[in-house]
This record gives C-alpha cells, sequence and structure tokens, in this order.
C-alpha cells in the first residue's frame, strides 16, 4: 500500500497545476498589455518629443536666418558707406587735379607772356646798349676835342689839367656831401619828432581813458533827515563810535538828506561810507552794531583789493605777478596822487607804454608791466620811510620782480639812468597821463579864484538873489527873484549864464548851471 499513489492526490495536482497554468498565462496577458500601453505611451510622447524638437530647430533655423539677413544688411550698408566715401575721396581728388591741372594751365599762360616780356625788354636793352655805344663813341671824341682846347688855351698838359679838375671835383663833392648831410641830419630829426607825434597822439587817441581829479569827502544819501539824528545818536554817543571806529570825520550840516564824511585816507573813507550806507539799510544803529558793521565792511573791503588788483592785471596782460605784488595793485583804486586816482593812472600808464612800445616794436610786456607798477610806492608812502620811488622798487625787488621792470619804477622820476627804450616810454607815458585836463587838481589859489569868478558872473545877471557854488565848482545853483524873473526868463537867464562862462573862464570838465525859482507864501496865526 505504501507504494499506491492515490487517485485523490494525482486529481488535485493535475487541478493545482491547471489553476497555476491559468494564473500564469493571466499574469502574461496582463503584463502584455501594460507593456503595450507603455509602449503606446513611449511612442506618443516620444513623437511629441520629436514634433517639439523640429519646432524648435525651426524656430532656431528662422532665427539664425533672421540675423543672417540682418547682417547682410549692415555689412552691405556699412559697405556702401565706405564706398561713397570713397567715390567722395576719388570726387574731390578729381576736382584738386582739374583746379591744379587749370592752375598749371595758367600759370604756363603767366610764364608765355613773361617770356614775350622778356624777350621784348632784351631786345630794347639791346638796342639801347647799341644807341649807348654810339653816344659813348661820341662822347669820347668830344672829349678828346675838349682836351686839346683846354691844352691850347690854358698851356696845361692833360695830367696837370687832370689834377685840376680832380681837386675841384673833390671840394664840390666834399662840400655837397656836407651840406648832404645836414639836410639829412635835420630830415632825420624832423622826421623823429614827428614820427614821436604821432606815436603819442595815436597811443593817446586809442586810449582816450576819462580822468577826473578825486577828492577827499564822501556823500552819503539818506532817506529822511531824521536819520542824521539816529546817526548822532543820544549824547553824540553813534556818531563818536562810528568816528572811532572808522578814523573819519562824519560832517552833518544843513544839507538835506545828506551826510558827508571826510578823511584823507581814501580806504578808510570808502570804508566809513560802505559802513554807513549799511547802517542806514538795516536802521539799527548803536555802537556794538556800528563796531561790527565796520569790521565786516574792511573784510569786504580787503577781498575787494584783491579782486581789484587781479583785474587790472588780467585787463593789461600781466602774468605771473606775485600776489602781495597785486594786492598792492588794487590798493591803488584807493590812493590818489594830486587828485588823480593812481589805480586809473598806472593802468593808463601802461596801456600808453605798450602801445607806444608796440609801435616801435620794443618788448610790450615789459613796458605795460613797468607801467603798471611805476607808482605802486606811494602805496606804501604813509606806512614808510623814503619816496614813492625808492619804496616802489625796494617791494618789487622783493617780490621777484625782473632787474628791468624795477628799472622802469625807479628811471620814471630820472632817480637813475634809464637802461632800456621801455624805461623811457614809461616815464613818457606817465607824463601823457598826469597831463590830461582834469587828471590833476588844480592849485588851490586858481580854484578859489574860479568859485569866486562863478559867483560873480552870476550875480551880475538882473533878477538873481543869491549864487551858490557847489560840487567842487561844477555845479553853479542861482535863486531868482520870482516877482522879477518869471519861468521862461529863468531857462533863458539859464543858457546866458552858462555861455558867459564859457567866453569868459577856463576849467576843466563842465560845469552845469540851476537856476532856481520859487515862490514862497507866509501867512500868522494869532
Amino acid at each position: 500500500m505504501s507504494g499506491f499513489t492515490p487517485l485523490w492526490f494525482l486529481v488535485g495536482l493535475g487541478l493545482g497545476v491547471l489553476l497555476a497554468g491559468s494564473a500564469i498565462t493571466i499574469m502574461l496577458r496582463i503584463r502584455r498589455r501594460t507593456a503595450g500601453a507603455l509602449l503606446d505611451s513611449a511612442r506618443t510622447e516620444s513623437q511629441a518629443l520629436m514634433a517639439d524638437s523640429r519646432r524648435e530647430a525651426e524656430t532656431i533655423r528662422n532665427s539664425a536666418v533672421v540675423e543672417g539677413k540682418m547682417e547682410i544688411l549692415r555689412l552691405r550698408e556699412e559697405l556702401e558707406g565706405e564706398l561713397k566715401g570713397r567715390r567722395d575721396e576719388v570726387e574731390r581728388a578729381a576736382r584738386r587735379a582739374d583746379e591744379a591741372e587749370r592752375g598749371l594751365d595758367r600759370r604756363g599762360e603767366q610764364v608765355d607772356r613773361r617770356e614775350k616780356d622778356v624777350g621784348a625788354k632784351e631786345r630794347n636793352v639791346a638796342e639801347q646798349e647799341g644807341r649807348l655805344a654810339g653816344r659813348q663813341d661820341e662822347i669820347a671824341a668830344l672829349i678828346r676835342e675838349q682836351q686839346a682846347k683846354l691844352e691850347r688855351v690854358a698851356g696845361l698838359t692833360t695830367e696837370d689839367a687832370r689834377r685840376e679838375v680832380l681837386h675841384r671835383a673833390e671840394d664840390e663833392a666834399r662840400g655837397q656831401a656836407q651840406a648832404l648831410a645836414r639836410d639829412i641830419k635835420e630830415q632825420a630829426k624832423r622826421g623823429a619828432e614827428k614820427e614821436a607825434r604821432r606815436i603819442i597822439t595815436m597811443a593817446t587817441q586809442r586810449l582816450a581813458a576819462e580822468t577826473t581829479a578825486e577828492t577827499t569827502v564822501a556823500a552819503v544819501p539818506l532817506p529822511n533827515d531824521e536819520m542824521k539824528g539816529r546817526i548822532i545818536g543820544r549824547e553824540g554817543r553813534n556818531i563818536r563810535a562810528f568816528e572811532t571806529a572808522t578814523g573819519v570825520d562824519v560832517i552833518i550840516d544843513d544839507t538835506p538828506d545828506t551826510v558827508v564824511i571826510s578823511c584823507f585816507d581814501p580806504i578808510r573813507r570808502e570804508t566809513a561810507r560802505r559802513a554807513l550806507e549799511a547802517l542806514i539799510t538795516d536802521g539799527r544803529i548803536q555802537p556794538g552794531r556800528i563796531e561790527e558793521i565796520v569790521a565786516k565792511k574792511r573784510k569786504e573791503l580787503e577781498t575787494e583789493l584783491v579782486e581789484l588788483g587781479e583785474a587790472a592785471t588780467f585787463e593789461v596782460g600781466i602774468h605771473g605777478m606775485h600776489p602781495e605784488l597785486i594786492k598792492l595793485v588794487g590798493r591803488m583804486k584807493y590812493r590818489t596822487s594830486y587828485g588823480q586816482n593812481i589805480y586809473e593812472h598806472s593802468k593808463e600808464v601802461a596801456w600808453l607804454a605798450g602801445m607806444m612800445a608796440a609801435e616801435l616794436h620794443l618788448d610790450v610786456a615789459l613796458a605795460r608791466r613797468g607801467g603798471l607798477l611805476h607808482d605802486v610806492g606811494k602805496v606804501l608812502s604813509h606806512e614808510s620811510e623814503g619816496t614813492h620811488v625808492e619804496l616802489g622798487v625796494e617791494v618789487a625787488r622783493k617780490y621777484g620782480e625782473k632787474p628791468l621792470v624795477i628799472n622802469c619804477i625807479q628811471a620814471h622820476h630820472d632817480d637813475a639812468p634809464h637802461e632800456t627804450s621801455e624805461s623811457v616810454l614809461v616815464q613818457a607815458a606817465d607824463a601823457i597821463s598826469g597831463a590830461r585836463p582834469g587828471a590833476r587838481r588844480e592849485a588851490f589859489e586858481s580854484y578859489v579864484k574860479r568859485l569866486t569868478s562863478l559867483e560873480a558872473i552870476a550875480n551880475a545877471f538882473p533878477g538873481v538873489e543869491k549864487t551858490n557854488v557847489i560840487q567842487a565848482g561844477r555845479e553853479v545853483r542861482v535863486i531868482v527873484t520870482p516877482d522879477r524873473v518869471d519861468d521862461v526868463q529863468a531857462a533863458t537867464l539859464a543858457e546866458d549864464i552858462a555861455k558867459r562862462i564859457e567866453a569868459e573862464l577856463q576849467y576843466p570838465g563842465q560845469i552845469r548851471v540851476v537856476v532856481i525859482r520859487e515862490s514862497r507864501s507866509i501867512g500868522v496865526a494869532r
């Protein structure tokens, strides 16, 4: 029994095998379907990727084509521009060649004409030489004939006659040479004087600078007469503080709406004028404010002096001057000499000397530099001992000016010999500038005499009640009696007085005549 296999076991085994085969078959079908689905999905995805790749490749190709076309267009434009430039250059070269060819043709024609003229002149010269040769033969025959006659008449040999003639010719030539030398010398002298006058006149006319004598007072206008009391202050403390801070004299009189500042030092006077104007505008006039404003204006003026010096050197065309010298040049603006402003005078001397140097082909820069600095010592004359020439030489040497410039300063009043022609021109220009009408203040006696004469001329007319001469003799105010002179007669009177002043007096500049006619009615209430 142990070797016999039961039937049910075999049946069970067969059913197990069938079930296992069915399961395997089903699993294989499922896997086949899954693999087919994956394959279809892979095919679809690959097709989509291929389509995207084709589109991207097409886009890249189109973009490359467009960029290629743009590059081709750019290269074509550059090539066309280059070709156009070369064509223009070729055309210009062709035009130049044509012009050169035409110029050569014209020159060839000129050469032909000159050759013809030279040929004609050569023929004329040959003819004249032939005629001269014939005349020389005739002259030689006449000379021999005259010599024979002279020998017969004078009984002299030819050699003796020749010596006699030579002696006489020598004496005559010597006399003529001396006379000619005298004439040439006189002509040269007259020509030199005429040329010197021409150069000086030309330089003076080209400059034509306005020159006026300056005074030692400055008038400051006021908004009203009440401001005078504020300037004076309580018990005069404001005016005392102002005069102490500025070093000037403040003159307050009956002149309406005006205060006068008097000082011999123009810089202090200008500082005071500016400070007073600032105080009037500010309105706060008190000792503390006065000192503050004066210090501020003094500092502003110092800065302005440097700017004035730089402006003068720039205007005259001078470079490389020491800053301290530039500051001294600016200080000239507020210095005077016989009433003449040294700043304007020095610039005028520089221009005149430069113009004359240019006419004479000399060193213009040296003449201008010496002219601008020739009176620099006057800025220091009240601060140091010595003449303005000595002080100018000292300060110029101190700040590195060249010896030739120093000589222009030293020799302009003949304190030293002139080493250059430019120093002589500086001296001449200084004399011309100082001699201009109105440049220097007249003498006190003649000034007073002119004022007296002005008053006498105006008072001589009928109807004149009172005459005042103001503005240093530049204005005459005539007050007339209203009952005797009407408005029409007042206008005529002003003209008549002006004409008489022109006819009888000599004066610099011009004089203004003002006729004042006013009526006053006075009533008294009791």
